[in-house]
């Protein structure tokens, strides 16, 4: 049995009626709403994914309740940042601040599970000496997960989360709640036919601006990057409603870079962790870490090699007539 409540068809689960009364809310964004009630519309189904992956977060039968949950967070936070400008600063500071929180107790977890998926899947290369170090290294690992899990649950059970469900419900469903509107006699773009192109192509002018740098990025650099493609996937995807059916294109060869950035960022992440566990490691186990470590680290050199090849396809014409389709459509 999967862990959402739309999977387990959990019916008697207290989750499930608050979803199923925000699910009656739940409508399309249509090219002519103003941007704030548009906004609440795409973030509101986000958050119903968000509510749904919690259960199974908490249970931890399955590690992609957890991924899932921190995607869900991870579109509504950008959905935030995006609309900044048409809702009041200090509501939307607040919302976003109890998701960070979450987000970053659900982050923990998540780094820890793909570190153990990944470790099990390197063990299986080893010998029997060295495939024995990488589980003492694993159950070391397992007890960590533990206790972040245990912070995870406590967060989620706490009196601040609970508060935080009732309150972001209210702003997702209540229109004009915390808007900012044009005066009448003013004439704006207010309209998602109005600024969501320009908003998109900003996204769109961030990522295509490391061209510049790119042949010689470091990681960081790279992260960065990584980070204004997720912007951008983000911008698009939200709205990918309104959007013509070329954005889903579009969408598809913004994951291709974000794969290869991804697996660059995952090397740079599982690294770091594992050498911060050396401390608490003996010889053979530390050793079979570093053993991993080079593993990792020879994945490097073909990924760097394939990027600009990726990158020269991405800022190709072909590529980028996807988005201008998509966009036309509005």
């Amino acid at each position: 049995m999967g862990g959402s409540l739309r999977e387990a068809d959990m019916t008697d689960h207290p989750m499930f009626e608050k979803i199923e009364a925000l699910q009656q809310h739940l409508e399309p964004p249509q090219a002519t709403d103003p941007m704030p009630e548009a906004g609440r519309k795409v973030l509101l189904a986000q958050f119903i994914q968000l509510l749904e992956h919690e259960p199974g977060s908490r249970s931890g039968e399955d590690p992609e309740d957890v991924h899932k949950m921190r995607v869900a967070i991870r579109h509504i936070r950008s959905g935030l940042r995006l609309l900044d400008d048409f809702y009041k600063s200090k509501k939307v500071k607040g919302y976003s601040s109890e998701l960070r929180r979450l987000m970053e107790a659900l982050g923990e977890v998540r780094d820890l599970d793909v570190m153990m998926i990944d470790l099990g899947e390197f063990q299986q290369k080893l010998d029997t000496d060295e495939a024995a170090a990488i589980q003492e290294v694993r159950d070391l690992l397992d007890q960590r997960r533990s206790e972040a899990r245990a912070g995870l649950i406590h967060y989620l059970k706490s009196k601040r989360f609970r508060k935080f469900i009732p309150t972001f419900t209210k702003f997702l469903t209540t229109s004009g709640y915390a808007a900012i509107t044009p005066d009448e006699d003013e004439v704006v773009p207010y309209q998602v036919r109005h600024v969501l192109p320009p908003m998109i192509y900003e996204h769109l002018a961030q990522v295509r601006a490391y061209d510049t740098v790119l042949p010689e990025a470091d990681a960081e650099t790279l992260h960065a990057l990584r980070i204004e493609f997720k912007r951008l996937r983000y911008c698009v995807a939200l709205f990918s409603d309104v959007l013509g059916a070329k954005s889903a294109e579009f969408i598809d060869e913004i994951k291709t870079m974000q794969d290869f950035l991804g697996r660059l960022n995952d090397i740079q992440v599982a690294k770091a962790h594992l050498i911060e566990l050396m401390d608490d490691l003996e010889g053979h186990q530390a050793a079979a870490v570093w053993l991993y470590i080079d593993y990792l680290e020879s994945e490097k050199p073909a990924l760097l090699e394939t990027l600009p090849d990726a990158w020269k396809h991405f800022n190709s014409k072909s590529v980028q007539r996807k988005l201008s389709s998509a966009i036309v459509a509005l």
